[in-house]
């Protein structure tokens, strides 16, 4: 018997997968539990259109991240910050700071994709991570200044 999946099952597949079961496997568990529907024509056309759709939209979203990594490659941010007679930064220059400067600039980007390799606890220029999604991003370059 030919089921699609409504919900992901262990042992047998992902929600929205087309099965080849036996059928009281089906009748008993699938079907009873609500885990899968009876596999007809038409609903067979609507899961493969749904999963064109998906890999559709997909591929517009890496194209459009990919974008935004080329635009937000080789920026140089600045970042006025509290300091001490030495340059010593009072704290540290976080991610969030970062961000924020990054949305003056235009570009709305969440501080949990971006990354540094050191604590940003002096003056200079450093260089950050801002990685978009898994193979794609870009990086940009900070400027701690001191705050007058």
């Amino acid at each position: 018997m030919k089921v699609i999946l409504k919900a992901d099952v262990k042992g047998s597949g992902k929600k929205g997968d087309i099965l080849e079961v036996s059928d009281g496997y089906a009748k008993n568990f699938l079907l009873k539990r609500g885990l899968a529907e009876a596999a007809t024509a038409s609903s067979i056309n609507a899961v493969e259109q749904k999963k064109s759709a998906e890999a559709f939209h997909r591929e517009e979203f890496v194209k459009e991240q990919k974008e935004l990594a080329k635009k937000l490659a080789g920026t140089e941010v600045t970042v006025a910050i509290r300091t001490g007679k030495n340059g010593k930064v009072f704290g540290s220059v976080t991610t969030e700071k970062i961000a924020d400067a990054l949305s003056e600039l235009g570009f709305e980007v969440d501080k949990k994709k971006i990354t540094t390799k050191e604590a940003l606890k002096n003056v200079g220029t450093y260089e950050a991570e801002v990685r978009f999604m898994e193979g794609v991003l870009a990086k940009i370059k900070v400027k701690i200044v001191p705050q007058e």
